[in-house]
């Protein structure tokens, strides 16, 4: 059987999870018998053994990660480039935001707050410009529709119609 690391919680039900590193970890309710996760385990072994051997897959083909001198480098990219995108995309849309910052952010390359204040990551920056205009105007078009629904798609299709095709350009860049 596979090492594992147990964290047990409030939670109802038992589950699976393997780490981008190649941990596995099981999640666990407070109350779970120790034999019953060890069959729960048990009889997803080959699950087990596929997930982290296509994690070790990817860890192999992953760059390593950026210096601190690199991300800072791309954040001040970012701080000189986006604000000329979101001033263009603004004026094509009508829609204009109370805010823009940068982060250092690896689970999502754009989001939108309550109150209409952009953020993004500078990883944004290693992207094609397709992309970046991409992520730019679908931050600006949650300004007026805060959620992923038709009227959304309707929006973000009326200015970029090819928005499938440039979406595949974020994926190939390691964040989706």
């Amino acid at each position: 059987m596979e090492p594992y690391e147990l964290i047990r919680s409030r939670r109802k039900t038992l589950a699976l999870e393997i780490t981008p590193d190649g941990r596995l970890l099981v999640r666990a309710p407070l109350r779970c018998s120790q034999a019953r996760i060890g069959a729960f385990v048990e009889a997803h072994a080959a699950w087990i053994e596929k997930h982290l051997a296509l994690q070790r897959e990817r860890a192999a083909h992953r760059p390593p990660a950026p210096t601190a001198a690199e991300i800072e480098a791309l954040k001040a990219r970012a701080r000189a480039e986006l604000p000329g995108k979101i001033a263009y995309w603004s004026g094509q849309t009508g829609l204009a935001p109370t805010g823009f910052k940068v982060t250092s952010a690896r689970k999502r390359y754009g989001s939108c707050s309550a109150k209409n204040s952009l953020c993004f990551s500078c990883f944004l920056m290693l992207c094609p410009e397709e992309a970046v205009d991409l992520v730019v105007v679908h931050e600006l078009c949650h300004i007026e529709e805060k959620n992923h629904g038709p009227r959304f798609y309707a929006l973000l299709a009326r200015y970029l119609p090819d928005w499938r095709e440039r979406k595949k350009l974020l994926t190939m860049n390691g964040i989706s």
